[in-house]
């Protein structure tokens, strides 16, 4: 192979390892999302499609934790510390948030599940989870959240050990604020 045709190969051969790198890069976030939804891989949680099919005899300890960004001036707190359920039970639980500041704030909460390896069959059923909540000064709401846990846990030799679950949620704000005294009256009707 002369050197002119070996420089066009290597350089062919960059473009496109470049192009499949951006690609990649491209493709990770939603890929990994689908691996963590797929396995609950890093206590991601499952998506249930309709109620459970039967009860199981286990019970379980669900614990709930409730945090916010350290630059939101909300307060979050699960409404109930805990709860015991029978596994394949539906349960539905809440969680207050509150708007501490004189602004109106749009915030969103991410929720993980530990120990983390639980993830893979704890299904919710519906959630406020990467919703976005929008709360005007002083304002507080009760955030719903209805889940079960697999009666598939039963049979797993791994999850022998394992009585207590920790449903986990943290709120972030999403957009800037908007103060009170900046919104017209015909907005502040609809905040």
């Amino acid at each position: 192979m002369s050197r002119d045709k070996r420089a066009v190969a290597t350089a062919a051969s960059l473009v496109g390892l470049v192009v499949g790198m951006v690609t990649l890069s491209y493709a990770s976030v939603p890929l990994y999302d689908l691996f963590c939804r797929v396995t609950g891989y890093g206590g991601t949680t499952q998506v249930a499609a309709g109620m459970p099919p039967a009860l199981g005899n286990r019970e379980l300890t669900v614990r709930f934790n409730a945090d916010v960004n350290r630059d939101l001036p909300w307060e979050f707190e699960p409404v109930d510390g805990r709860v015991v359920v029978r596994v394949g039970e539906p349960t539905l639980a809440f969680y207050r948030v509150t708007n501490l500041s004189d602004e109106t704030i749009t915030g969103t909460a991410t929720y993980n599940v530990t120990p983390l390896r639980v993830g893979n069959y704890f299904s919710k059923i519906d959630c406020f989870c990467f919703e976005q909540q929008k709360l005007a000064p002083g304002e507080s709401v009760d955030l719903p959240v209805s889940f079960f846990v697999e009666k598939s846990i039963e049979s797993d030799p791994d999850m022998e050990g394992i009585n207590t679950v920790t449903l986990s949620y943290t709120f972030f704000e999403l957009k800037k604020r908007v103060a009170v005294e900046d919104v017209g009256p015909e907005e502040g009707r609809r905040l």
